[in-house]
């Protein structure tokens, strides 16, 4: 695991790569390069920052050139040693043992069609010096990311958009819309980027950059078009894929642990781990008990200590008391974008200590959720069409205004029944595209038109019609499934993996992450939706299989939410935060936030007449990345 940076026809190329490179330091401890390659039409200049994991020696150290390619890369490659035996029966000489060099020999015999072949994760660029051509790839589910701007006749790239505003901040400016994505969801989703002159790299695609200044991109993984494929054909073997990816993503030459939480997720990761490796070591983390008193959150460790026990694991416990109001400037720094998810700040916690304790690469459960149908908005959905059934006078009149007017909290503490009710009967009666996006969103149309700009109404019903394109631009049949495949796209792409690889990589960590692998995806799109959810019991299928190999207690447990007390912290640590800094921030000042609704949403929280607990943690995270991108001398378009 890595960062690169970069730079294609650049005349302060060096500069502004060394640049880059300097402030990624923290993806990479281990060693750091830039590298300048000089054509007679082109001039390239690639930037590396290593954590080393695979082949630990100096030969493996990047900037990795050889016989007229050179690369940056980012990332693992768990089948490097399968694909290094078939490219030796070709006549390649390695001499490294490194997945560096087979990324690099795989390009160099068979082109664009080596990335189907990667499993892993991976962002890189490779040039080729014969003919001056730049490529950069990602891999199919965007683990891991790359950021890229046209700049004069070519293009400056990084894996974290930081890097990007500390070498030419000054030529930035920030995207208005992508302020509106993030203020509805609480993340920026993959298909808006938040300085209008840097784009994403899409998950799945490649785009190569010509001495002549053409470009040339396209995908060669879709998930819609493999989730499709999965469905049309057999059923595959659950089990045993997963088996599988768990022991491809064991391959390392350091030592791997992985979080447990005590969910299905994590103990199912953590239980099949442990079989290849029975000296495997496990991470779970717990908050301050009058924090989870007061957000009545479920106890994850007993869970975690049994499972422990059962597999002779050696379990690291972590009670997490942070210093919040230190803490989240810190985070919208480490998070790159405006990231209002808590959860982040459990992840660098976690990954902070695992450093703390030796340890550089962790396996984590993400991506099962949405895969498997594991959220609880998944169930939600299925209710809300026998709450349709019901007569909308009864629906309008009568369940919706006594739901909407129950208090939120009593005696100070929370009540997360409630909070749940009024959830679901602000999307239960929408129709399907529409009550997805209510299910998880932050605000419906109106609510946020109210809450920012006038002007900016067209941008809400931008972002609104986006989520429809996405969600609708698929073949399945299914309703389970069509949400899945959204949020896989959605949710754990611009959210989940963006955190992750933030926060444990700020940690100088690795994540790994063995459900979100391209033969699980497929795995999971091959499940009928009964296989999915079955009746009340969510990732039927996932438990089916973890049944052999976990005990009952986990199995069955009701999820839990790898969440933080969020409204403890908002009600109590922040609440000076949010006074000095949100209500009178320059989001208002600037007139992107109205300062009237924003107060009245501010009042509702304290008053518990509401539980607006995340949104205002998300405008405080995104108030502060604002006056992060302006300090470095970002423009506001």
């Amino acid at each position: 695991m890595c960062g690169i940076a970069g730079a294609f026809q650049q005349p302060d190329g060096k500069l502004v790569v060394t640049t880059m490179t300097n402030r990624l330091g923290h993806r990479g401890p281990d060693a750091g390069a830039v590298m300048e390659l000089v054509t007679p039409d082109a001039a390239v200049v690639l930037g590396h920052r290593r954590l080393s994991i695979i082949d630990l020696s100096s030969a493996a150290d990047q900037p990795f050139r050889k016989d007229g390619l050179a690369l940056s890369y980012n990332g693992e490659i768990y089948n490097h040693d399968e694909l290094r035996r078939d490219l030796e029966r070709r006549g390649v000489r390695f001499r490294t043992r490194s997945d560096t060099e087979v990324v690099l020999e795989a390009w160099r015999a068979w082109g664009r069609s080596s990335l189907r072949r990667l499993r892993g994760m991976f962002a890189f660029a490779i040039h080729d010096e014969r003919t001056g051509s730049l490529t950069l790839a990602r891999d199919p589910l965007g683990i891991k990311p790359l950021y890229v701007m046209a700049r004069g006749e070519g293009i400056v790239f990084a894996s974290e958009l930081k890097a990007l505003l500390r070498a030419v901040g000054s030529e930035l400016t920030i995207d208005p819309a992508a302020m509106v994505a993030s203020a509805l969801y609480y993340w920026v989703p993959p298909e808006y980027d938040v300085l209008e002159q840097v784009r994403k790299l899409p998950s799945g695609s490649w785009a190569e950059y010509r001495q002549d200044g053409t470009v040339t991109s396209g995908a060669y993984w879709r998930a819609a078009d493999e989730a499709a494929l999965a469905a049309a054909g057999p059923r595959a073997d659950l089990g045993q894929t997963l088996i599988d990816s768990v022991e491809a993503h064991l391959v390392s030459d350091v030592p791997v642990a992985c979080f447990l939480s005590g969910g299905l997720d994590s103990s199912l990761i953590a239980a099949l781990a442990q079989r290849r490796d029975p000296s495997l070591e496990a991470y779970t983390i717990a908050f301050r008990p009058e924090d989870q008193r007061l957000e009545a959150m479920p106890d994850d460790a007993p869970y975690a200590r049994l499972l422990a026990r059962r597999l002779g694991m050696r379990l690291h416990e972590i009670e997490l008391r942070p210093d919040v109001v230190q803490l989240l400037p810190q985070m919208v720094d480490v998070l790159d974008e405006p990231i209002g998810d808590p959860a982040a700040i459990n992840t660098l916690l976690m990954c902070e200590a695992a450093r703390e304790a030796g340890t550089k690469v962790l396996l984590s459960g993400m991506g099962a959720d949405e895969l498997f149908g594991g959220y609880r908005k998944h169930y939600a959905m299925l209710l809300g069409a026998r709450y349709r059934r019901l007569p909308s006078v009864i629906r309008s009149r009568l369940v919706e205004p006594l739901v909407r007017a129950l208090p939120v909290t009593v005696g100070g503490k929370g009540l997360r029944t409630v909070r749940w009710a009024q959830r679901f009967v602000s999307f239960a009666g929408m129709p399907e595209e529409e009550a997805f996006r209510r299910s998880y969103t932050l605000y419906d149309r109106d609510e946020l038109v109210e809450l920012l700009d006038p002007d900016l109404a067209s941008a809400v019903d931008g972002v609104i019609d986006r989520h429809r394109v996405t969600y609708e631009d698929n073949d399945l049949r299914d309703e389970v499934a069509r949400m899945c495949l959204a949020d896989s796209r959605l949710f754990m792409a611009g959210l989940n993996l963006t955190y992750t690889d933030r926060a444990s990589m700020a940690a100088s960590t690795e994540v790994r992450v063995p459900f979100v692998d391209p033969a699980v995806f497929s795995a999971a799109f091959s499940l009928p939706a009964s296989d999915r959810i079955r009746g009340r019991v969510q990732k039927a299928a996932l438990r089916d299989v973890a049944r052999e190999w976990l005990p009952a207690e986990i199995v069955d447990r009701p999820k839990a939410s790898f969440g933080a007390p969020l409204r403890a912290w908002v009600s109590n640590d922040l609440r000076g935060l949010v006074d000095d800094v949100l209500l009178g921030g320059e989001l208002v000042q600037s007139g992107f936030l109205r300062a009237t609704p924003l107060q009245r949403l501010v009042d509702d929280q304290r008053a518990g007449r509401r539980d607006e607990s995340k949104q205002v943690w998300q405008l405080l995270t995104l108030e502060l990345w604002y006056r992060n991108a302006r300090a470095a001398g970002v423009g506001v378009a």
